[in-house]
């Protein structure tokens, strides 16, 4: 696992290319989902005034496919980068081999259904 702050530094803390593609991405990831995330806040409360804030106005809305392909990328680089966050705290705080491995593939199973459950919903709207 990398606690390097820089490029530099976690390319010398890196085991291997995996762990320093998933530093760099956690890096990109987080910077992407900040302006998102706030994008969709401000065209979902801010742009929309709170009587129009229905369920038809959203419905109208993912009618378009390109607010479900937003949505959908906020779905998944959130659950990317929050799954490859927990698995930093799994590999931390779970100490032995078989537990972690248990741990991990029930983790997975959920963000796995989360991530189907929320494309099915988002999609079939």
């Amino acid at each position: 696992m990398i606690r390097a702050r820089t490029f530099i530094d976690a390319k010398q803390q890196s085991h291997s290319n995996a762990e320093l593609n998933w530093w760099i991405f956690m890096r990109i990831s987080g910077l992407i989902l900040v302006f998102l995330v706030l994008g969709h806040i401000y065209m979902t409360f801010i742009q929309v005034s709170e009587s129009d804030a229905t369920f038809t106005a959203v419905v109208g809305k993912l009618a378009n496919p390109a607010w479900k392909f937003y949505d959908w990328l906020i779905l998944a680089l959130a659950l990317m980068h929050g799954t490859n966050g927990a698995r930093y705290s799994i590999e931390d705080y779970i100490r032995t081999r078989p537990n972690r491995a248990w741990v991990k593939g029930v983790f997975y199973t959920v963000v796995a259904l989360v991530f189907a459950f929320g494309t099915i919903g988002l999609f079939s709207i």
